[in-house]
Order: C-alpha cells, then sequence, then structure tokens
C-alpha cells in the first residue's frame, strides 16, 4: 500500500485509477483500508478543486415533492394556503421564517438550501 497526499491533478487521476482497481476489496483487508483511505483523500480534493453549491430553493422544495408524491395542495396544507404554495413555486412570494421550518420539518428539506436569496 502506497498512499500520498492528493495535491495535484495528476495526483487525482492516479487515484481514481487506483480506486478502480480495488473498488471491490473487502473490508477488514489491507486493500478495504487502502480503499477507504483513498476515499477520504480523493472526496476531500473533490471538495476542495470542485465544490458543488447549494440548489436552487424552489427547486429543491419540487424535486422532493415529486419524491413524496406531493402536488401543490400538498405543499399548501404545510405552508398554510394555496395561494402561498402557488407563489413559492412561481416564484412570486419568498419563503417566510415559518415556512422555512415547516418544510425543513415535513420535507426534510436542509435550512441552508430554503434560507438562499432566489
Amino acid at each position: 500500500m502506497n498512499i500520498r497526499s492528493i495535491k495535484t491533478e495528476e495526483d487525482y487521476n492516479a487515484a481514481l485509477e487506483r480506486l478502480e482497481v480495488i473498488f471491490d476489496a473487502k473490508q477488514g483487508t489491507p486493500e478495504g483500508d487502502e480503499l477507504e483511505i483513498l476515499r477520504v483523500l480523493i472526496e476531500h480534493f473533490e471538495n476542495e478543486h470542485y465544490p458543488i453549491g447549494l440548489p436552487d430553493p424552489v427547486e429543491a422544495i419540487k424535486f422532493r415533492m415529486e419524491q413524496m408524491g406531493y402536488n401543490q395542495s400538498d405543499l399548501a396544507e404545510i405552508i398554510g394556503q394555496k395561494s402561498r404554495a402557488s407563489g413559492i413555486l412561481n416564484r412570486e412570494r419568498k419563503l417566510s421564517l415559518e415556512m422555512i421550518r415547516l418544510l425543513h420539518k415535513t420535507l426534510n428539506l436542509p435550512t441552508d438550501v430554503l434560507v438562499q436569496v432566489y
């Protein structure tokens, strides 16, 4: 096992190639340990060099509603009024703090996604 830190794009590509070779390694084996260490190093490099921003709040709400089989009426039940639900989904109304709390609790959406300006 020859593990090095990932500092360059070349190091990153080499780590990905090695990861592909040992991808099915069993936990508790030397290759399994190497796999776990490489995963952490690759994840750290990717987070630093290829950050993924937060999703748009309205799109996150729509996506979660779709996942849960909810429609606009279901959203209205969560936040209180059909006109509010329509306004939010059409980007005509901003989310209030209380709506953010309700959506976080009911749809299990992260608050940091919901509090963004859109």
